[in-house]
């Protein structure tokens, strides 16, 4: 799900969602919701995660490289920037940070094909708004780019993901679904949770047999910390406008009041999610229901349950994309990684050669305008 301290009006509208049911035993008069539009924290942000599973051991960490002065500098404001938007974003790997959003690259590789051409675009990592095409802008701008080039007669969306912010998923979803060309899904490793909102709408499905695939639920982290704040002589106090204000805040547990109004929420947006595979899937809710566990299938069993069409390759969702675009074959265009403006200052900080940390820096500095 940019302002990424703020939940987006796409999942959660200002106030109460559309058709949260009451909280039982909650009188009027005695409601702590009540005379206010419910302002959920960050901490509190829906999301569509999966954890990925892995074949590989741990990475020894490189030595840290020898900076100058003013790199160090940046590099504790770096840390100490992600240390804040670790700790109010919670532990939760999928929680998203209170950077703007992220410049993305130039669709320029669908301006100069000729011929018949299929569009391969990368959706790996996660579902977010920074920009790349694993965020709602970046998709769009290349989706939008490859709908406007006459060459372009198809796209293959490669995805490796487990999910991420529901609100991006959603709309993602909708920028494909209302793409006017084919589309074909090739999974990699991992096709879940929001990434696997945003694959169903497409017309084909390709998975490997070991893919993680599906994972349909919806996850809400609150962290609450007033234990260690007690054992560590802590203690806030929040001037607020109404008694949940400060729900999610992380210095005191939810209500149970509070508890059934987030769960109301989570109850709604996973109906969301429910909805939308079935409709691009071209099954009832109530199969996909029976499939939304949070668990992920592998990708033999996701062809047996509906959640995928074929074992297949990236190549042979090409192949796909060309049939369904009535062509016999076509070229094939990769679009080059869009980065983040953050992911690009953290690959600078893993930079071995001071002399190359040292210019990487300089051109980040004068791509984003730094003084």
């Amino acid at each position: 799900m940019t302002d990424q301290n703020q939940w987006q009006n796409q999942a959660w509208g200002t106030g109460q969602p559309q058709g949260a049911p009451a909280v039982p035993g909650a009188s009027p008069a005695a409601s702590p919701l009540q005379g206010q539009q419910a302002q959920p924290q960050p901490q509190a942000r829906p999301t569509y995660a999966a954890p990925q599973p892995a074949y590989a051991a741990p990475v020894a960490p490189a030595p840290a490289p020898k900076r100058r002065g003013w790199i160090v500098g940046l590099a504790a404001v770096l840390a100490f920037f992600i240390l804040g938007a670790a700790s109010i974003a919670s532990c939760t790997a999928v929680m998203t940070s209170s950077v703007g959003a992220f410049s993305y690259e130039s669709s320029s590789w669908a301006d100069t094909v000729t011929g018949d051409t299929v569009g391969v675009i990368n959706i790996d990592g996660t579902i977010q708004y920074d920009g790349t095409t694993s965020s709602p802008e970046g998709l769009k701008a290349q989706l939008d780019a490859a709908e406007q080039n006459p060459h372009i007669k198809a796209v293959v969306l490669r995805v490796n993901s487990g999910g991420g912010v529901a609100t991006a998923g959603e709309e993602m979803s909708r920028y494909v679904r209302d793409f006017s060309k084919p589309v074909v899904v090739s999974c990699a490793s991992l096709d879940a949770s929001a990434a696997y909102m945003i694959s169903s709408q497409a017309d084909y499905i390709y998975t490997a047999e070991t893919s993680a695939v599906g994972s349909i639920g919806v996850i809400m982290s609150v962290t609450d910390l007033s234990g260690l704040y007690e054992k560590l002589g802590i203690s806030v106090d929040n001037i607020t406008s109404a008694d949940a204000k400060d729900a999610g805040g992380g210095n005191r547990p939810l209500t149970e009041e509070e508890r059934a109004w987030y769960q109301a929420q989570v109850d709604q947006i996973n109906d969301v999610f429910i909805k939308t595979v079935a409709d691009g899937r071209a099954m009832t809710e109530d199969e996909v229901r029976a499939l939304a566990n949070g668990l992920t299938y592998t990708g033999i069993d996701a062809v047996e349950n509906g959640l995928a069409d074929e074992i297949g390759t990236l190549e042979q969702a090409v192949a796909k994309a060309c049939e369904l675009a009535g062509i016999p074959d076509a070229d094939t265009v990769h679009l080059q990684s869009s980065t983040s403006d953050l992911s690009r200052l953290l690959d600078i900080m893993g930079e071995q050669n001071e002399d190359t940390t040292t210019r990487a820096l300089k051109e980040l500095e004068d791509r984003v305008g730094l003084e």
